[in-house]
């Protein structure tokens, strides 16, 4: 790709997952980039669906230049597809851009930039995270299809997304691989740094010597149901007694989860909300990630967990699963809503901990090797490497 090619990116807002991409793009020297934010939430509203009023840890604005772009009419809002509107999207890329790359479409105002570039006629490159296989009504399908006129380029996080594109007809031609990833390095190293400490994290935690010890970190939302976990451990724990449940989180299902939990007697120890920087402890004191969702796109906290070693237990409706969890190499994989099959995994792997530790080693390794920045960005210079050229 030519020497400086000027690329605006639109987003939402300030994602942490987002922003090492956009910081090693920024450093590539082929690109100029400008990332264009619809919204910049205070902390009350940054804190909605997380439970608590907060502001991130690590520097997402930093390395890269950015803007707020000038929105339209209306109350702000992440949780809605109409919650975001921009005000002439056109005046922001007007003269200054040579490609426009927009990380989805669940948002109006991401639409209105990718409406906006085709009228000036610059290619749009686009980064969602839709899973195939899904069942959807015919009014979304139609929806899809259009959407997916406007793109020159579609960047593939993964298997299921790339289900999705094919599905619609989407050319191979088209579709340039960006995989979903964490930063790992930052992640393995500060684990590495946490685990001198792990026995004592862990008893701060309530979570008993000797115990495997597995960890849910997410929204305390019906959709991760945690419910489910908890039914499962009841059900696991005659044959499988030393196992004991971390959750990390915070949501409006936390009071609810724990009065079943004492009523029941569960072996869980409730940690609250975790900040960026705080998530890699966490990791370091548990042996097995759960992420027991009825309907997930993806799972990033998986891609965190085997940054840090562990190896992860999902629902086959988690959208990493394919992905990430090697049945017999990484994890374990159940049939979302089955507490039969998910009490059956976790007595398997409360089994052994060498088998744990085996497991997790072969996830850090697999996520550094092919769920990392460097291959983010190469697939994202091959897209508008593309979309240049053809303009």
């Amino acid at each position: 790709m030519a020497r400086g090619v000027r690329v605006a990116v639109a987003t939402t807002h300030p994602i942490q997952y987002q922003a090492p991409w956009f910081r090693a793009l920024a450093a590539r020297p082929e690109v100029e980039l400008e990332v264009g934010f619809a919204w910049i939430p205070d902390a009350a509203a940054q804190g909605v669906g997380f439970g608590v009023p907060f502001e991130w840890d690590e520097p997402l604005r930093a390395g890269y230049a950015s803007v707020e772009l000038a929105r339209g009419g209306g109350r702000a809002a992440l949780s809605r597809f109409g919650g975001l509107r921009l005000r002439a999207p056109g005046c922001w890329l007007t003269g200054r851009f040579d490609a426009v790359v927009t990380t989805g479409w669940n948002a109006w105002a991401l639409v209105q930039v990718a409406l906006a570039a085709r009228r000036l006629g610059l290619p749009v490159v686009v980064r969602g995270d839709s899973c195939g296989g899904v069942r959807r009504p015919l009014a979304v399908r139609l929806t899809h299809r259009a959407l997916l006129r406007l793109y020159a380029a579609l960047l593939v996080v993964g298997q299921r997304n790339r289900d999705f594109y094919v599905g619609y007809g989407v050319p191979n031609a088209r579709l340039f691989d960006c995989p979903h990833f964490v930063d790992n390095e930052r992640f393995a190293r500060s684990a590495d740094a946490a685990r001198p400490w792990r026995a004592e994290r862990r008893a701060r935690w309530g979570v008993p010597e000797g115990a495997v010890c597995l960890l849910f970190a997410g929204k305390l939302a019906a959709v991760k149901n945690v419910g489910g976990l908890l039914a499962a451990l009841e059900r696991a724990r005659a044959a499988a007694p030393r196992l004991h449940l971390l959750v990390v989180g915070e949501g409006a299902g936390r009071a609810r989860l724990e009065r079943h939990a004492v009523a029941r007697a569960l072996p869980v120890s409730w940690v609250g909300f975790l900040n960026q920087s705080e998530m890699p402890a966490a990791y370091a004191a548990a042996d097995l990630l759960v992420l027991p969702s009825h309907s997930e796109t993806w799972g990033l906290v998986v891609n965190e967990a085997m940054a840090c070693g562990l190896p992860a237990l999902v629902s086959d409706a988690v959208g990493c699963a394919p992905d990430l969890v090697r049945a017999g190499e990484t994890g374990w994989t159940f049939r979302a809503g089955d507490v039969a099959g998910l009490a059956g995994v976790l007595v398997e792997a409360a089994a052994s901990a060498p088998e744990l530790a085996r497991r997790g080693a072969a996830a850090r390794r697999l996520v550094h090797e092919r769920y990392s920045v460097e291959r983010a960005v190469e697939g994202t210079l091959e897209a508008l490497a593309s979309v240049v050229r053809s303009a």
